[in-house]
């Protein structure tokens, strides 16, 4: 027999996926699990209306066309606490001052099945959070490790309070090459040996950090990967969560690979780039933890919530050591996207090939949300269709002159071949066989072609 709750989740479930194809919306399997996750928890999935506000029962708030700043305010000022909006085509920065009225939940990458980026937010984490006093049923293991010349008492309180809460955690002091200091080689290693023994999904926490209550949010979000976003663009690495899955591991492994071939760049900006990297190659589901699992000191005792309090300031010392290092990549981060200089998706082909080439969509700041999310597919859709011999796609979105020069730079250094097009452009079906057998490496296919 089916149970009623088994019932009305599939009912959901239906019901959303025929609003997704009735719309032209199309989302991966991992998008689409997201998005019942949502449903089942805060209610009905509806489609926004430019210029309406939602239904009292809407609990998912879809919105697929860039509201203005005042439809925008509008939309914010409308939603329920207990809802939630979700952006299947986040990838598009004509959403960001939408989503910087709402708090981040959460990111979900492209993938061949859906090659767009979904965004999901809210109000606030409570709907969707633990209650408060819940213990969780789910296999988690705090690890954290620490220079060996700190000595035992650096992580003193984090222990005493695992144990309290009775949480499985391994904490140990590494030997470190800089003394007191631990590179982001060794603790992304570390990490891989804590991935490599155990088999439960792991939380990383600073070892200098307490806890205020057990870190239940980042099991309970069934996620790839969890992390704050410090002052929303800079990807801090003292609380990391880790679940068991494959792209959870792939970036685990890229950041890795990327702090060793880089020791000097500060932690934060090397996992940035290794969560862009592996983003553009899979469907990485990305929750952003809020500021209590970020907490600084001076937030324990005031009425801010706290969960991971760490021993940092609450202005901007915690950033990396050049202010101006990350400036490109900021506007796309505090939205929880690929900037233009990154790709947005990797898409590999099944040719017997190393060459790649780049495909760089400009005007995007200036083309209709359906028109540039089309683009995208078609893109992938004729690279799926003839590869031309080219063993992996790279799509890099472009609003500004900057960001294409960065782009081709970056493509002509790896030898990719590079096509420029706009979004409204009609690419021909032979486009990928076309370039291959009459460019050379570097060159650039610029195509042709006015606004219709």
């Amino acid at each position: 027999m089916i149970s009623a709750d088994t019932a009305q989740a599939d009912g959901l479930q239906t019901n959303f996926d025929q609003l997704l194809a009735a719309n032209g919306i199309r989302i991966s399997a991992a998008q689409r699990r997201r998005l019942a996750w949502l449903s089942e928890r805060l209610g009905r999935v509806a489609i926004h209306q430019a210029g309406s506000v939602p239904a009292r029962d809407d609990g998912v708030i879809i919105v697929v066309e860039p509201p203005s700043g005042p439809a925008a305010e509008m939309l914010y000022r409308s939603l329920r606490a207990d809802s939630s909006v979700v952006i299947p085509f986040g990838e598009n920065p004509a959403f960001d001052f939408l989503k910087s009225k709402l708090t981040d939940f959460g990111t979900i990458g492209p993938s061949f099945d859906g090659p767009h980026e979904m965004w999901w937010g809210g109000l606030n984490w409570r709907p969707i959070a633990p209650e408060a006093g819940a213990r969780s049923e789910a296999a988690l293991r705090v690890v954290s490790c620490y220079p060996r010349a700190l000595g035992d008492d650096h992580a003193i309180a984090l222990r005493e309070k695992l144990a309290e809460f009775e949480i499985a955690n391994e904490i140990v002091p590494i030997d470190t090459a800089d003394g007191t200091r631990l590179r982001a080689s060794e603790k992304s290693a570390f990490l891989l040996r804590m991935w490599e023994v155990h088999r439960e999904p792991l939380l990383f926490i600073e070892a200098d950090a307490t806890l205020s209550e057990p870190p239940l949010l980042p099991s309970h979000l069934a996620c790839d990967v969890a992390l704050h976003k410090w002052n929303r663009w800079e990807m801090s690495a003292r609380t990391l969560y880790l679940g068991r899955s494959p792209g959870a591991e792939v970036l685990l492994r890229n950041w890795h690979h990327i702090a060793t071939a880089y020791p000097a760049v500060w932690e934060g900006y090397l996992l940035d780039q290794a969560w862009s990297l592996t983003s553009s190659q899979m469907a990485l589901d990305t929750a952003w933890l809020p500021r209590s699992y970020h907490a600084p000191a001076e937030d324990a005792g005031t009425p801010r919530h706290t969960t991971v309090v760490h021993n940092l300031p609450t202005d901007n010392s915690d950033l990396g050591p050049n202010a101006e290092f990350g400036v490109a990549m900021r506007p796309a981060r505090r939205a929880s996207r690929s900037g233009g200089r990154d790709a947005m998706i990797v898409v590999t082909s099944q040719a017997a090939s190393n060459d790649a080439i780049t495909v760089i969509m400009r005007d995007i700041a200036t083309s209709d949300a359906r028109e540039m999310a089309a683009s995208i597919e078609a893109v992938t859709g004729a690279f799926a269709a003839d590869c031309g011999g080219f063993g992996r796609l790279e799509l890099a979105l472009c609003a500004w002159q900057d960001d294409i020069r960065a782009a081709k730079s970056a493509a002509a250094s790896a030898n990719n071949r590079i096509i420029e097009i706009a979004p409204w452009q009609t690419l021909p079906a032979d486009l990928f066989r076309s370039v291959g057998q009459s460019r050379d490496a570097g060159s650039v296919v610029i195509m042709a072609g006015q606004r219709g």
